[in-house]
């Protein structure tokens, strides 16, 4: 069982990718349920201060993820062009450039799916990000081949 495709790493896949990495966290969920509590406060009490306490608490993590997105998708020069992923029996290859490097499924921490992009963490903070738009029909083959060589506990993909 293989598949092939091109990927091309944007800004706005980057900043889905980090989104979801940031509020799947403790920090990231304590952050918006203190956020959400402190306008539930000026709710009840009409503080001005506790307006801008919860509006800051809940826009500047997700404004910095945007900014720190796009300064990395400029940045970073493997992002300039497409990468071609090959997933197999093996594992997964991705190349660029006439390198290439392959990682073992048994080596695969977790796979899951964010609204744009499939995506398989090789480590704890590192990835391979497929975005859904690029591999088209290849997507349902992407999601069998990962789900047939990891194991179900580690693999939280919809569609």
């Amino acid at each position: 069982m293989e598949t092939e495709f091109d990927v091309k790493i944007t800004a706005g896949i980057l900043y889905d990718y980090m989104m979801y990495h940031t509020y799947t966290k403790l920090p990231g969920i304590v952050g918006s349920v203190v956020g959400v509590l402190i306008l539930v406060l000026y709710a009840s009490n009409r503080q001005p201060i506790c307006l801008i306490a919860g509006l800051v608490i809940l826009l500047y993590l997700p404004w910095t993820l945007f900014v720190k997105s796009s300064r990395q998708a400029l940045a970073t020069p493997a992002f300039k062009k497409p990468l071609h992923y090959r997933l197999s029996d093996d594992g997964i290859e991705v190349s660029q450039d006439g390198t290439t490097e392959r990682t073992d499924w048994d080596s695969m921490v977790k796979a899951v799916s964010t609204f744009a992009s499939i995506v398989v963490y090789t480590t704890p903070v590192n990835a391979c990000i497929f975005p859904k738009k690029d591999m088209g029909d290849a997507r349902y083959k992407v999601i069998e081949i990962i789900s047939t060589h990891m194991p179900p506990k580690k693999v939280k993909i919809r569609g």
